[in-house]
């Protein structure tokens, strides 16, 4: 049976939160480019990008422990 594919932030491969790690593992793409498009488009909207990432930060579960797993 398929597992369902959900958005998670991972425990390893991050930087910050994972955020952007979980975006790109969610849509099958290379973290770098997501955080380079994060990077821009927070430049280049008055830096609204910053609380954005502490939204998804919030809003975006943490993967479970592999040993709690079944």
């Amino acid at each position: 049976m398929e597992e369902k594919k959900r958005l998670r932030r991972p425990r390893t491969g991050r930087m910050l939160a994972g955020v952007c790690a979980g975006i790109a593992n969610y849509f099958v793409l290379d973290p770098t480019v997501i955080r380079i498009v994060y990077t821009l488009v927070t430049i280049f909207t008055a830096f609204s990008g910053v609380i954005i990432y502490l939204l998804l930060m919030l809003i975006i579960p943490e993967e479970e422990n592999r040993c709690s797993q079944k």
